[in-house]
């Protein structure tokens, strides 16, 4: 079982609603309570309750700072997202969080003119490792309470955001409102955008570069157990010669050479980042591995870590899968522990998802498996559609509709035919998913709970989610 015991809890006027309630049920290893910009509740209080008044009042002044230098000890414990398991705690280093911010000054181009736009929340390590970015330069904050669509927009065209960073589905929410906007400000002063927690599709990335033309557009890939990004790969510069063309195909052509795996190319890696493929047979795909300053210490309360600072000839396993190609870029395939078994045969979600994301008319995928009896598990697609697109499963050649905008189970499975997927990697289902797919709180899509309403569901309705 894993266990914090925090001793300290810092809180604002926005916590006041449930300050109470947390004392009624009492953290034993609390022992400090710091109030931001709100006064103590009282004598009956459990802890010891400093405001800033106080702490500015008891501080000594003219006496020179007495700085530790520990580069290698832990600076925070970072949770999972828990999409697939119960949230783990990565206890991370300050090197790591350096290493991070440097990368990501180098390669996104922050700097000390920023205005950063807090959207996502900072217990996930993507936001932490930005947010500290922007700090060691300079740079200034935009906090908002949480992330809604309309407060976000609000903020860059009232502050002039010039950077902020995003998942898919933060993406689509800002997309989706700038759509309907009458007039929309802030594509003169967004710079940079910074996508992480899974690819964007191609329609994503084309209205991204329609609404925020001026905006440097890259993708990253990493986890919390390698301080947030591994790799980095441009999807847009403007500052190129064509504007116009978006670049999230470069891995592809500079790879033509050698043929690849239907999976996603997600960049280069990151300055001082290690990173190898551990192949079981003749194949180039196999399990990606990371070392250097970047990784984790350990987990918080586990005896087993990862890795180890102690050894540099020891690798962090990243329990996905890829392939490096001769130009150096990582394709990703998929991740070991959503592998399914279909037939004999390996299928990686994240695979097939990369392939249908390339459709004009979806939004969004989730590709999961169910058991059969024939197969072991059957692959089964969750599609979301674009707005006017409409979903028909009956024969499209008798219907006078406008077939450019329809979608079905049959054009589905020819798309993935065109785009070269291997036969038992396409869905044997298709399911139109109505509503929005149930996520973490950092934006990341619960496969789990995807898969129990699938096989809930299917029994009565097998394409009406």
């Amino acid at each position: 079982m894993l266990i914090t015991r925090p001793v300290m809890l810092v809180t604002d006027g926005s916590s006041s609603h449930w300050y109470s309630k947390l004392q009624d049920n009492a953290i034993n290893s609390l022992r400090w309570h710091i109030s931001l910009d709100w006064p103590s509740s009282g004598s009956s209080c459990k802890w010891n309750v400093l405001n800033i008044a106080k702490l500015k009042q008891h501080s000594v002044e003219n006496v020179p700072p007495n700085y530790a230098w520990a580069p290698e000890d832990a600076v925070i414990i970072c949770f999972t997202s828990g999409t697939t398991g119960k949230p783990k705690g990565v206890t991370i280093s300050h090197s790591a969080l350096i290493t991070q911010s440097l990368a990501k000054i180098a390669i996104v181009g922050y700097c000390e003119d920023d205005v950063y736009l807090h959207t996502a929340p900072l217990c996930h390590i993507g936001s932490l490792s930005s947010a500290m970015t922007i700090l060691l330069l300079g740079g200034c904050h935009v906090l908002i309470p949480k992330f809604e669509a309309k407060s976000a927009l609000e903020g860059i065209e009232q502050y002039h955001v010039t950077s902020l960073i995003t998942v898919p589905a933060i993406m689509d929410s800002l997309l989706s409102l700038i759509r309907v906007k009458k007039s929309w400000k802030g594509k003169e002063s967004m710079m940079k955008i910074l996508n992480g927690g899974g690819g964007l599709s191609t329609e994503l990335i084309k209205d991204a570069i329609k609404f925020f033309p001026r905006a440097k557009l890259l993708s990253a890939y990493g986890m919390t157990e390698t301080c947030s990004s591994l790799t980095f790969m441009t999807l847009y510069d403007p500052t190129f010669d064509n504007p116009g063309s978006s670049l999230h195909t470069l891995g592809l052509a500079k790879s033509n050479t050698v043929p690849q795996p239907q999976g996603v190319c997600v960049g280069l890696p990151a300055p001082h980042v290690e990173m190898k493929i551990c192949v079981d047979d003749s194949s180039h795909i196999g399990r990606i591995l990371t070392r250097g300053p970047h990784t984790m210490i350990g987990y918080w309360n586990l005896n087993t870590s990862g890795t180890s600072k102690s050894s540099d000839v020891v690798w962090l396993d990243t329990g996905d899968i890829g392939c490096i190609d001769d130009y150096g870029y990582l394709w990703l395939i998929g991740r070991t522990n959503n592998r399914i078994k279909s037939g004999g045969e390996n299928v990686y979600p994240e695979e097939v998802e990369a392939i249908l994301l390339r459709h004009p008319g979806l939004t969004a995928i989730v590709v999961l498996s169910i058991p059969d009896a024939h197969l072991t598990e059957m692959v089964v697609a969750c599609v979301q559609l674009r707005e006017n697109w409409k979903w028909c499963d009956r024969n499209l050649k008798s219907s006078a509709e406008n077939k450019e905008l329809m979608i079905s189970s049959d054009i589905l499975r020819q798309y993935c035919r065109d785009e070269k997927l291997t036969r038992f990697k396409i869905p044997k289902i298709f399911i139109l998913w109505r509503k929005p797919f149930p996520l973490t709180t950092t934006g990341k899509i619960r496969r789990d709970q995807v898969q129990r309403e699938v096989m809930s569901q299917l029994q009565s309705f097998p394409s009406n989610l």
